[in-house]
């Protein structure tokens, strides 16, 4: 919209003109520089995420490490109690025979 009029009300109009763009310049600038810092603390939050996973990952293969050493340890407690048993039959025969 064109100002019609006095050369002192164009000037007017031209400084009101200027004081919003300066107003909306100055906004949008406000606006980038927050924008911004949210990409940043984004960036910052998805950084720690990853992390966070990297370590269950580690966690998860510690546990499963920690399962088989336990199912291991198992049979090996089971094969030695039946060596005790063997050993416990065994010295009872000899005591038999020694009789």
């Amino acid at each position: 919209v064109m100002a019609t009029g006095t050369p002192d009300s164009q000037a007017r109009f031209g400084q009101s003109v200027k004081g919003l763009l300066t107003e909306k310049v100055t906004t949008c600038g406000t606006d980038v520089i927050a924008l911004t810092k949210q990409v940043l603390k984004g960036s910052r939050s998805s950084e720690l995420l990853g992390q966070a996973a990297r370590n269950m990952v580690l966690q998860e293969d510690a546990i499963l490490h920690s399962e088989d050493s336990l199912r291991k340890m198992a049979i090996i407690t089971t094969h030695l109690q039946y060596h005790v048993e063997q050993s416990s039959d065994l010295q009872d025969q000899l005591n038999h025979l020694l009789k």
